[in-house]
C-alpha cells in the first residue's frame, strides 16, 4: 500500500498479503461485536432532507466585495465540492463553513459516522504504489460514482473535486465523467515542481534562493568549477529537479561527499547552493484575481525517530508566536507574495505552499522550495485565528474556480492575519509505524478527542468530527488511518494526531520533542495491536 500522506517513500515496503492468505490469522482473532458507531453527529451537521420539499436557495447573483458576503455565499453554496484523497486529513473541517462539502475517502477513521465522510464498502485488494493511484481508483469507483450522482441536481453545476496528488489520468477521468477538477493543470504543476523551474521563477519574481549557480557536473572537478563561479564556497548543497528535498538534496563538502552521491547526480541539471545555517519554515498561499493571500507561518517537524523511520523525513507542523521575529515574518511574507506574481506569469492560479529558508547568520530570508498544490500544513493553516475571523484559507482557492465574481482588498487581508498571526498555537504530527514489522491489525485507537488526566494518563474524551474544538495543549485529536483488518509495515501511516501544544523545543545541540509530544506518541502507539504476518515462502 502506499504510504497516504507522501508522495513516494524512502524504505521499501513488504509486500501485503492478500486477504486470502490470511485466513488462518482470520481465525486468530476473536469474534467481535459488529463495528459500532464511534461518533456522535453534532447538531450543526445534521442537515438530513426533510421528507418535504427543501426551500430553494437563491443564489448570489452580485460581486462578492467583502468577507460577510464571501461566508455568506459559502454557507448558501449550491455546489457539490468533494475533496477526494486516502484521507480527508488535509481539509477535514472545511465542511463547517462551506455547504454542500463533503470528502471521498479510501480510509475512514469515523467507520461511517462521519456525515461528510463517504468511503466505498467494497475494496478490493490492490497494491497501491502512489496517492495518485488511489484518487483515481476513487474517482473510476462505482459506489464513488454512484454517491456523487445522488448529489447532483439536474440541471445544476459541475460536481467540482479537489484533492492533493493528480496526474494526466486523473485530469481524464474527470472530463469523461463530467467533473470539474478544481486544480490548475497536472502538466504546469509538474513543470512548476522543477526545482531549477522553481529558482528562475523566484529570481525573476524578486524572490532570490539561497546564493548558487545553476549547470551540471560529471565530476567533482567540475562541480567544484560551478562552486567557483558562483562563489558559493567549498561546502556545498545540491539538488536535482524532481523529488521531495528530502530524497533530492545532497550535502556535499569534499570529493568523498561527492562519490557517495554522484550516482544520483550524474546527468542531473543542478542547483549548487551555499550551505547557510537555516531555519526553515513552511508558508501557504493562494493566488486570486485579486493578489495572493497568504496563510500562517509554520514550522517542521522532521527526522524524529519516534515518528518516522524515514531519516529527515517531514512528520508534521507548528504554528506559534515565536517562530519568526516581526521583522522575519514580513520579510516571508513579502517573499511568498513575490512568489505568487511569479506563479501568475505562468496562468497558474489557487493553492501553493512555499518553503522558506532563514539564514541565521545573516538574517536574510531565501526561497527554498515551492510545492504547487495543498501541502500537508493544510490541516492546521485552516483553523487558525484569521481563519476564524475571515475564511479559511482553502475558500479563497475555491472562490477562484466557482461560478462568482468577487472583489477583496488582499493587501488589508494579509495584514490583518499578520497582525493575528501571534494569537494561536497549533500543531500535528504524523505517526508512522517506525519498527521493522509486518502485521494483521486487530486493534487500534479511535478516532475522536483525547485528553491527558491529573496524573498524566492519555484517556478518549469523546468522539468528534476534526480538531476545532480543541481548547487546550493538554487536549488532542487523533485521526485514525490505519485502523482493524488493515495492515501496519515500517514507514506506514497509522493516523495523525492535532493539538493546540508546542510539540518541540530547542535543546542545547538541536530541536527535540517535548515531553507532551513523546507521550502523546506512545500513548497512541501502544493501544495498535495485531498478528504477526509470517513471511512468504522466499523468506520475504
Amino acid at each position: 500500500m502506499a504510504n497516504v500522506l507522501e508522495a513516494s517513500s524512502h524504505i521499501t515496503r513488504p509486500r501485503i498479503p492478500k486477504p486470502s492468505e490470511l485466513s488462518k490469522l482470520r481465525h486468530q482473532v476473536q469474534a467481535t461485536e459488529g463495528l459500532n458507531a464511534n461518533v456522535a453527529t453534532d447538531a450543526a451537521y445534521n442537515d438530513e432532507p426533510h421528507p418535504e420539499a427543501a426551500p430553494q436557495v437563491l443564489p448570489f447573483g452580485r460581486q462578492l466585495k467583502n468577507m460577510s458576503e464571501v461566508r455568506h455565499f459559502f454557507r448558501t453554496n449550491q455546489t457539490p465540492i468533494y475533496f477526494i484523497g486516502a484521507t480527508p486529513v488535509n481539509l477535514l473541517g472545511l465542511d463547517r463553513w462551506v455547504r454542500k462539502f463533503s470528502y471521498i475517502t479510501y480510509y475512514d477513521g469515523w467507520d461511517g459516522q462521519h456525515p461528510r465522510v463517504f468511503t466505498p464498502s467494497e475494496k478490493p485488494y490492490v497494491e497501491f504504489d502512489s496517492a495518485e493511484e488511489i484518487n483515481n481508483w476513487l474517482l473510476e469507483n462505482s459506489e464513488v460514482r454512484e454517491f456523487i450522482d445522488s448529489q447532483r441536481t439536474v440541471g445544476g453545476p459541475k460536481p467540482k473535486v479537489a484533492m492533493v496528488f493528480f496526474n494526466e489520468e486523473t485530469e481524464s477521468i474527470c472530463e469523461e465523467l463530467g467533473y470539474d477538477l478544481i486544480l490548475p493543470p497536472a502538466a504546469l504543476r509538474t513543470e512548476l515542481d522543477s526545482k531549477i523551474v522553481t529558482t528562475k521563477l523566484g529570481n525573476a519574481a524578486g524572490a532570490p534562493s539561497v546564493p548558487n549557480v545553476l549547470g551540471t557536473a560529471s565530476s567533482y572537478h567540475e562541480l567544484m568549477a560551478l562552486a567557483r563561479k558562483g562563489k558559493l564556497g567549498n561546502d556545498l548543497v545540491v539538488q536535482t529537479p524532481y523529488g521531495d528535498s528530502g530524497k533530492t538534496t545532497f550535502f556535499i563538502a569534499n570529493e568523498e561527499n561527492w562519490n557517495q552521491y554522484s550516482k544520483y547526480i550524474l546527468g542531473e541539471d543542478l542547483k549548487v547552493m551555499k550551505r547557510i545555517n537555516n531555519q526553515p519554515v513552511a508558508v501557504e498561499a493562494v493566488l486570486t484575481r485579486c493578489g495572493t493571500v497568504v496563510g500562517p507561518i509554520l514550522t517542521e517537524l522532521a527526522g524524529y525517530k519516534e515518528l518516522t523511520p524515514y531519516k529527515g523525513g517531514w512528520c508534521g507542523n507548528e504554528m506559534h508566536p515565536d517562530i519568526l521575529t516581526d521583522s522575519q515574518r514580513a520579510r516571508a511574507i513579502e517573499l511568498v507574495r513575490n512568489v505568487g506574481s511569479g506563479l501568475q506569469n505562468t496562468g497558474y492560479r489557487g493553492f501553493f505552499e512555499v518553503d522558506v529558508l532563514v539564514d541565521t547568520d545573516t538574517d536574510e530570508v531565501y526561497l527554498g522550495e515551492l510545492n504547487p498544490r495543498i501541502s500537508g500544513a493544510s490541516a492546521i493553516t485552516n483553523v487558525t485565528a484569521g481563519a476564524y475571523a475571515d475564511v479559511p484559507l482553502f475558500l479563497f482557492h475555491l472562490l477562484e474556480y466557482l461560478d462568482v465574481d468577487f472583489k477583496l482588498d488582499v493587501d488589508e487581508i494579509n495584514e490583518r492575519w499578520q497582525e493575528m498571526s501571534g494569537a494561536d498555537v497549533w500543531s500535528h504530527m504524523i505517526i508512522k509505524e517506525t519498527d521493522d514489522i509486518l502485521q494483521y491489525l486487530t486493534h487500534a485507537p479511535r478516532t475522536g478527542n483525547y485528553y491527558l488526566d491529573s496524573r498524566g494518563k492519555l484517556q478518549f474524551s469523546r468522539s468528534a468530527l476534526d480538531w476545532h474544538q480543541l481548547q487546550n495543549h493538554k487536549e488532542a485529536f487523533f485521526l485514525r488511518i490505519y485502523g482493524e483488518h488493515d495492515y501496519r509495515w515500517k514507514g506506514a501511516d497509522l493516523g495523525v494526531l492535532v493539538t493546540k501544544a508546542k510539540l518541540q523545543y530547542e535543546g542545547k545541540k538541536k530541536t527535540k520533542l517535548t515531553i507532551d509530544a513523546k507521550h502523546f506518541i506512545s500513548s497512541i502507539r501502544s493501544q495498535y495491536k495485531g498478528i504477526d504476518v509470517p513471511p512468504n515462502d522466499n523468506g520475504h
